[in-house]
């Protein structure tokens, strides 16, 4: 039997199609995957042989997978249990090139194709819209770590670092981080672009615009209802969207200098939060490391607890190179089932 802490976090794979670089380059699939079963099975492409590894997640999702079956199976729960009060966190995870992005955003044009986060603030919205002898307050914060600096991507000044302050009342906060009220879809949407325009990219071998930072969208939703003796009651959810940084080895980025050190701080965070993870999904850890990065420390309130969290991870499908890239998969892995190190 599960414990409640695994079932309160769930870790999902997804695997984009080969780019048209790939195809043109003949590259080997090295990623099959069992959806019926959750399965992701790994080859080695550096071996001449059928030795196979498999992994089960709580669901995969292939390069023929939907958005809007990934959002309605995996991210809908989330979301619902948000606007009855508790928290929930939905992380985009894997090296950069992966479909992190895409992931989250999609394209917004086009309802076919929209990401997590414009389904789930057309989500949240439809639910006020249809809710009676209700009021609503939806309020939205941006901001960006990057290299353990904290920065609020909708101030004026950008150059400002924040720091984390902890009340006993409320828990970890964000001192001076800026809040907007949002009343419609297109609002939140305004918000979240001014944000985007602020976010640390840079260009790796990888990808052209790779994140350099995580960057967490932080909805928070209150809501006011009346019992039969005309007392209030105030129930108060919120909602983490968090875009890691590209997870990647340096060597395949070709980073140096400035792009080397950024590359070590976005692993060694990520590294945090596998910690942090495997704690949750163990369910028998006494000790959850959450203190050993601000990433983690800031979402302590949403990973614990009654709060839901999910984590998507994004892989390739496709070689690269003499080792290939299938060691995201094993990163994954290595995040979810705390797996040391493991042998391709």
């Amino acid at each position: 039997m599960q414990s409640k802490k695994s079932e309160c976090v769930k870790v999902v794979v997804r695997c984009r199609p080969m780019s048209e670089q790939e195809i043109a380059g003949n590259y080997e699939r090295v990623v099959d995957m069992d959806v019926a079963k959750g399965m992701v099975i790994l080859k080695n492409p550096n071996r001449n042989d059928t030795n196979l590894r498999d992994f089960t997640f709580d669901a995969v999702y292939d390069w023929n997978s939907r958005q809007k079956d990934l959002y309605d199976e995996t991210f809908r729960p989330i979301v619902d249990s948000v606007l009855e009060g508790y928290n929930g966190t939905i992380f985009a995870y894997g090296q950069t090139g992966t479909g992190k992005t895409y992931t989250m955003e999609g394209m917004k044009s086009d309802p076919e194709f929209r990401g997590v986060i414009p389904n789930a603030f057309n989500h949240i919205f439809t639910h006020i819209q249809r809710t009676e002898n209700e009021q609503f307050l939806v309020r939205a914060s941006y901001l960006e770590i990057y290299q353990e600096d904290i920065r609020d991507l909708l101030s004026k000044d950008q150059q400002r670092r924040l720091e984390l302050r902890e009340r006993p009342d409320s828990g970890v906060y964000v001192q001076d981080l800026s809040s907007f009220v949002a009343k419609g879809v297109k609002e939140i949407e305004r918000v979240m672009s001014v944000g985007n325009q602020n976010r640390s990219v840079g260009c790796t071998n990888m990808n052209e615009h790779s994140s350099r930072s995580h960057a967490i969208f932080m909805l928070t939703v209150e809501h006011c209802k009346l019992d039969v003796d005309e007392q209030s009651h105030i129930r108060v959810g919120k909602l983490n969207l968090v875009d890691l940084a590209g997870s990647e080895r340096q060597s395949k980025t070709g980073s140096s200098g400035e792009r080397f050190k950024e590359a070590t701080k976005i692993n060694l965070s990520l590294s945090a939060l596998g910690n942090v993870i495997s704690s949750l999904v163990d369910g028998k850890s006494t000790h959850v490391p959450y203190r050993d990065s601000k990433l983690t420390r800031l979402l302590q309130d949403s990973l614990g607890g009654n709060a839901k969290t999910c984590m998507v991870a994004n892989v390739v499908s496709a070689t690269h190179g003499s080792r290939g890239d299938a060691y995201v998969c094993v990163h994954v892995s290595v995040l979810v089932l705390g797996t040391s190190q493991l042998q391709l």
